[in-house]
């Protein structure tokens, strides 16, 4: 397949995507941009079979509103990738800023590295969409913050012990989250648990980290779905409570 080529030097981020979208108009189906550093929003809103390759630093909101392409970026990622993606794939080599996979809606993100705080949060599903994000690093505080629904992994493969992050899963009201290492309860967010797994739960573990392993070129000998931990939410409505009405007599 013929790779079409965009040299990203020098150009902002209205040029870049313009020139993406003109390729992708055009029938290309490789796309390989070059010499990216910081421009935002690359990718954003693309749809369609289209593979776009991205050698340097692309800035926040990769592949924001993306529906069906497959981004691969061959380096770090900054802050939103995946922000309110539909559907489609992004694969990052290396680690990724905040924010990663906001409100996303469906499709994957396989990142090798770390991640910065809030990873996976507002995570969502609807119907046969049901967004999946794998880290093979370590995450920071807030993990799956608000999610609604979805899967989150994260393998910690070079790390041993507990998991140091804070807040996990606060406010959860979906989805799941699987931890590979030990949790201290205390780290827990308002409104999460630990879950025993279910068979259908190790089918998936295993099935995505031999995807990711596959993608990221990696080994998973020793990594046992047997290792991992499962966070759910306590309930559909984590902050019910406080927001219950109370009759106010006015004077």
């Amino acid at each position: 397949m013929t790779v079409f080529e965009i040299d990203c030097r020098g150009l902002n981020f209205k040029a870049v995507n313009r020139e993406i979208k003109k390729a992708a108009e055009r029938g290309e189906k490789h796309l390989r941009l070059l010499n990216v550093n910081g421009q935002r929003y690359i990718c954003g809103g693309l749809k369609g079979e289209v593979k776009v390759e991205i050698h340097g630093f692309p800035g926040n909101d990769l592949g924001i509103f993306m529906d069906g392409p497959m981004v691969e970026v061959y380096g770090n990622a900054g802050d939103g990738v995946g922000n309110t993606m539909n559907s489609g794939h992004i694969i990052v080599h290396g680690d990724v800023g905040d924010v990663v996979g906001y409100s996303m809606r469906g499709g994957r993100i396989y990142v090798r590295g770390n991640a910065g705080y809030r990873l996976g949060i507002h995570l969502k599903e609807y119907g046969e969409k049901k967004p999946i994000i794998v880290v093979g690093g370590e995450v920071g505080d807030f993990l799956g913050e608000y999610m609604a629904g979805g899967v989150v992994v994260v393998l910690r493969l070079e790390s041993d012990g507990a998991i140091e992050s804070r807040f996990i899963a606060a406010g959860i009201h979906g989805g799941r989250i699987f931890v590979r290492g030990r949790i201290d309860e205390n780290r827990l967010g308002f409104g999460a648990a630990v879950s025993d797994l279910s068979e259908e739960d190790y089918g998936l573990l295993e099935e995505l980290v031999r995807d990711f392993c596959r993608v990221m070129k990696c080994s998973s000998r020793g990594v046992s779905s047997e290792e991992f931990v499962k966070i759910i939410p306590v309930s559909k409505r984590p902050f019910e409570k406080l927001y219950h009405q109370t009759s106010i007599k006015v004077p």
